[in-house]
């Protein structure tokens, strides 16, 4: 599918774009909530769980739908985490058998993890530039009418 990606309602509603006649009336509204976290995060990825969640959902921008998304940025900044103290411990480079000087596999690894790391932020509105769009005011958690903000 050509052009840009759709933009879920609750963020043009948050950045101040919303606009009735661009609107989807057949969008999901799932109710927001902080789901558990999936049994096979690691420590650092479990660690970044509990931090996340509570901002996302503050916002209200977390739902159940949301959980596996999160879980790979998680599992992401986990290994991002895990690779960069073995960089720590033994440097960035190596010497082969040969004696050549190559640059160590963990930051590749490293390098890959903090990719996925970004483009997982971005989704989720949690870049300076993507944060910049949203207006983080009053009434981001989800009122028993989401239209009374509106006058509707």
């Amino acid at each position: 599918m050509a052009g840009r990606k759709k933009i879920p309602t609750k963020l043009h509603i948050l950045k101040g774009t919303d606009r009735a006649d661009r609107r989807n009336s057949s969008e999901p509204e799932p109710e927001a909530c902080i789901p558990d976290p999936p049994p096979h995060l690691s420590a650092e990825a479990l660690e970044e769980w509990g931090r996340i969640t509570v901002e996302l959902d503050r916002l209200g921008l977390l739902t159940e739908l949301d959980r596996t998304e999160l879980a790979m940025y998680c599992q992401a900044y986990g290994r991002w985490v895990k690779y960069e103290k073995i960089i720590a411990e033994n440097g960035e480079l190596y010497k082969t058998t040969n004696g050549n000087v190559q640059t160590s596999p963990a930051m590749w690894v490293a390098n890959k993890a903090m990719e996925q790391c970004h483009k997982f932020l971005t989704e989720f509105g949690m870049t300076p530039s993507s944060r910049a769009k949203v207006c983080a005011g009053e009434g981001k958690k989800k009122t028993a009418d989401p239209w009374s903000a509106f006058g509707g």
